[in-house]
């Protein structure tokens, strides 16, 4: 049996993998010239964390998982706010989970998967037919491929989506927020080795995450129903922050000396079905919680681990493997998309008094009676 995967990121690495862990073969096809790294840091737990144990890549996940000593909320002008200590974040954290940076994930997921799979890189799909047999798809370098099963793990703004489900805009579902992330090439002097430094002003918010390996990473959100793709960050971004002080003015310098910058709308995609005969769609293309429900890494792992599940569950009858996949991951993905949609609300919002109560579950967790009630509570769970 063999797969065509498109996109290598979490969700299609992760795919590769699985599969190859049932006897199939894989052809990864990535658009992007080479590899990338950094991206912004998540809490990869609860699904994804099983799945990367099933599938032997735990040990290695935590060898590169980063611990924040400090989080530190700064006041517009600079000074702190609060903080929650290491012990803190560790308790509303819980057990079996993990921050990471994503572009270690993929590292971790590459490193297995290359072994395995073919990753043809500076290729996009352009299209694709499907029959009884097998779906062909045609590459921009002109070539024909030939599978069992297509799995478009393309992100966002899939094409393979596009070219098989529909219009993008028929999928995705504008929160109002948009999201810029790139990695630092030093840290602010004011921020402690270690340290994550964030502030919330205005419907904005900024963070610099300490990664760990003296990595740091600049992290912008603030709320908008204006912009569109293209946007140049090196132009929205002052005007969007420029107000504000702190080590504000110093992130967005190092812009310029940075290799990426990750810029875009924070937007969900809501399809009443993830497969199409032979087509399926996988990780962000597929449901894209976004970065407000916090689970999109371990998903893509965690959807890919099943999906090898069931297509070794049921050799041979592909409809009956997609529908028991699709209907086992599915109330997952509508929950966390529940709470993607709830935390728009509240995330960074303009008026200083509900800004205030937004952050007063963090402030009560820094009071150690509380952090012990927590812990106390992960350990019997």
């Amino acid at each position: 049996m063999r797969a065509i995967i498109i996109g290598s990121g979490i969700a299609g690495l992760a795919a590769a993998l699985r599969l190859s862990q049932i006897g199939w073969d894989s052809l990864i096809i990535e658009r992007a010239p080479k590899r990338r790294s950094g991206g912004y840091g998540v809490s990869f737990g609860g699904i994804g964390y099983d799945a990367a144990e099933r599938m032997g890549i735990l040990p290695d996940l935590l060898q590169r998982a980063f611990v924040t000593e400090e989080l530190v909320y700064h006041k517009p002008n600079g000074e702190r706010s609060f903080t929650l200590t290491r012990e803190t974040i560790a308790a509303t954290m819980g057990p079996r989970t993990m921050n990471i940076l994503r572009g270690d994930i993929e590292t971790v997921l590459y490193d297995k998967a290359r072994d395995t799979a073919e990753i043809r890189f500076a290729t996009t799909i352009t299209a694709v037919d499907q029959d009884a047999q097998a779906v062909h798809v045609t590459l921009s370098d002109g070539s024909t491929e030939h599978a069992d099963l297509l799995i478009g793990a393309d992100g966002l703004h899939s094409a393979t989506r596009a070219l098989v489900f529909g219009p993008e805009e028929d999928y995705l579902l504008d929160l109002e927020h948009r999201v810029a992330v790139y990695m630092l090439d030093k840290r602010p002097a004011s921020i402690a080795p270690g340290t994550t430094g964030t502030l919330s002003a205005g419907g904005r918010t900024v963070a610099v995450i300490s990664a760990g390996d003296g990595r740091n990473v600049a992290f912008f959100g603030y709320r908008t129903t204006r912009g569109h793709r293209g946007d140049d960050p090196a132009t929205v971004l002052p005007q969007v922050y420029g107000d504000l002080g702190w080590v504000i003015p110093e992130v967005l310098a190092g812009m310029a000396r940075t290799d990426s910058v990750y810029f875009d709308t924070i937007s969900q995609v809501v399809a009443p079905t993830w497969s199409h005969g032979r087509v399926i769609l996988l990780g962000d293309a597929a449901w894209c919680v976004t970065l407000f429900a916090g689970y999109g890494s371990a998903l893509a792992v965690g959807g890919a681990d099943r999906l090898g599940t069931e297509l070794e569950r049921h050799p041979g009858d592909l409809p009956a493997a997609l529908a028991a996949w699709e209907a086992e991951l599915r109330p997952e993905v509508d929950k966390k998309q529940k709470l993607g949609r709830r935390v728009k609300g509240v995330y960074a919002p303009a008026n200083p008094l509900l800004l205030w109560l937004t952050q007063l579950p963090l402030r009560l967790a820094a009071l150690p009676p509380v952090r012990r009630h927590m812990t106390r509570r992960y350990i019997k769970g």
